[in-house]
């Protein structure tokens, strides 16, 4: 089976060349399980449940987030929306499971692909260099005991190379995928590891790439020129969805490839 990622989606520029593709890659592909990270989907800043919803319309089935998942307060009315064992869109939205105990919303969706694949996605993120989280490697081993599926991917949203690297080691064999985000440059390393894991250090950010990792080019020049605080906004040029494709054994969970996207306008 054929699963895509599409890397974070930032801003409107990200939103519209997502849409502008999404489709006709999982047409070509024969995709049966779309995973899209929506970090930065709203200005740069978060998710709201309108652009949840919109990105799910296009054929998304889970959706994954990082650090800048409280950055629209709606977003918890919306988690809170539907029950732990709800299968509907609320429940698709995750948030990094290893963050402190009891937040709102949930690291790990379980669903089943239409074809009757069982899968899950885990949402995790790093702690070097990050904010709020608890250490992933034990809690990414908490996790698994408790999944029953074999095709499991893991969206890594972490800030250092060697973090991520380590992860996939880690976890090698022992999940189908695991795909970094975060950083918004997509690394040149994909490959399936030797125990059947297919590994990305960062898959990059579907956005726009006339920019500093998706912000007005001046505004983050006149910030480190000058040392003085700016309000960032979100670029528009240049649009690239970035994604990896992976194929898998949907019996083992085991992948087979790997492949990075990069499609612009």
């Amino acid at each position: 089976m054929n699963i895509l990622f599409v890397g974070d989606i930032f801003g409107s520029a990200g939103r519209r060349i997502v849409r502008e593709h999404i489709g006709h890659v999982c047409e070509a592909n024969a995709v049966e399980l779309v995973i899209v990270n929506v970090e930065n989907a709203a200005g740069g800043f978060g998710v709201t449940p309108q652009i949840a919803e919109e990105v799910f319309d296009w054929g998304a089935d889970v959706l994954t987030t990082g650090n800048h998942v409280w950055d629209k307060r709606e977003l918890l009315e919306y988690f809170a929306s539907v029950p732990p064992e709800s299968q509907q869109r609320a429940r698709r939205v995750l948030r990094p499971m290893n963050l402190q105990p009891g937040l709102p919303g949930h690291g790990i969706y379980e669903g089943t692909t239409t074809s009757g694949v069982a899968y899950a996605v885990v949402n995790l993120m790093g702690r070097v260099l990050m904010n709020g989280t608890n250490d992933p490697f034990h809690a990414i081993n908490g996790a698994l005991k408790s999944i029953a599926a074999k095709v499991i991917l893991v969206d890594f949203h972490a800030e250092a190379t060697s973090e991520k690297v380590a992860m996939g080691w880690h976890l090698d064999g022992r999940v189908t995928a695991v795909l970094g985000t975060h950083t918004h440059i997509p690394t040149a390393d994909e490959r399936v590891l030797p125990g059947g894991t297919a590994f990305q250090t960062d898959v990059g950010m579907s956005g726009p790439y006339d920019s500093v990792i998706g912000v007005e080019t001046q505004l983050v020049l006149h910030r480190f020129l000058t040392g003085m605080p700016g309000k960032f906004e979100a670029a528009k040029g240049n649009p690239k969805m970035c994604a990896a494709m992976i194929t898998c054994d949907p019996a083992t969970g085991r992948a087979s490839a790997i492949q990075r996207i990069m499609l612009g306008e």
